[in-house]
């Protein structure tokens, strides 16, 4: 994508990964507007960023999106980058009775919560000579990690359907892009320093050089190997299939 002259909302960024992609964007002279639920930290995120412009949303919630989009839309109508960041990842275990709320609040959050928000967005975004949805998902979506089984199942469908999407809007002008992170040190479970997980601006650095190329994917080298288990060669599969699919389609 190009990262300069653009018009980015950011879902979750008032902290971890959403906030740090927020202030490179920002530092490159974008328009960045992000969301999040609580005014008091959007308003800290935007009094560190002057220019930067908060929206409260509650990414739960189809009426909360509907508000904001329309919001977005009148207020900054050049937007034309859409980062669906937002995530929420509470531990579990499958072997035993799941909290069928906490179950919902992560498929809400994690995969409904982009669906939705890209479809309240997608009408406008295509009337842009150039836009870009990036959907952010997680090496977990390839290795799951069985602790965090409904987050893990959580962006293995995400990265499915952000497959179908870049398909089907390869004809228009609108590029999707996935950032699949590894494990990095932030709040999204607990801050800690651990030296497995990679350091947040370590992170950003990689990702901000990988999104300035045309890669659908974008995986920070560490994580290469493992991205690689089901197959390098999957975007052309998937596209080969629709493609077939769409030259031949089941009866009805």
């Amino acid at each position: 994508m190009q990262l300069t002259d653009n018009t980015i909302f950011i879902t979750g960024a008032t902290s971890g990964i959403g906030r740090a992609l927020a202030e490179a964007f920002h530092r490159l002279g974008n328009q960045v507007i992000i969301a999040g639920r609580r005014r008091q930290l959007l308003d800290a995120v935007t009094a560190a960023n002057p220019g930067m412009a908060g929206l409260e949303l509650d990414i739960t919630d189809p009426a909360s999106i509907a508000t904001a989009a329309e919001r977005l839309v009148a207020e900054f109508p050049a937007l034309n980058v859409l980062v669906n960041n937002a995530g929420i990842m509470p531990f579990d275990d499958p072997s035993n009775p799941l909290d069928d709320a906490v179950s919902q609040a992560i498929l809400d959050t994690n995969l409904l919560g982009p669906i939705r928000m890209t479809s309240a967005l997608i009408e406008h975004l295509k009337a842009q000579p150039r836009a870009t949805i990036i959907n952010n998902t997680s090496v977990l979506a390839y290795l799951p990690l069985a602790g965090n089984a409904v987050y893990s199942a959580s962006k293995a469908a995400l990265h499915s359907y952000t497959l179908s999407q870049r398909f089907m809007l390869r004809d228009t002008s609108v590029r999707v892009q996935e950032i699949a992170p590894p494990w990095v040190d932030t709040d999204l479970i607990r801050k800690s320093g651990d030296p497995r997980a990679m350091p947040l601006d370590a992170f950003i650095t990689e990702t901000m050089e990988k999104l300035a190329g045309d890669d659908p994917e974008i995986v920070v080298d560490a994580i290469t190997a493992i991205r690689d288990n089901p197959g390098a060669g999957e975007h052309r599969l998937v596209n080969d299939f629709n493609a077939a699919m769409i030259a031949n389609p089941i009866p009805v």
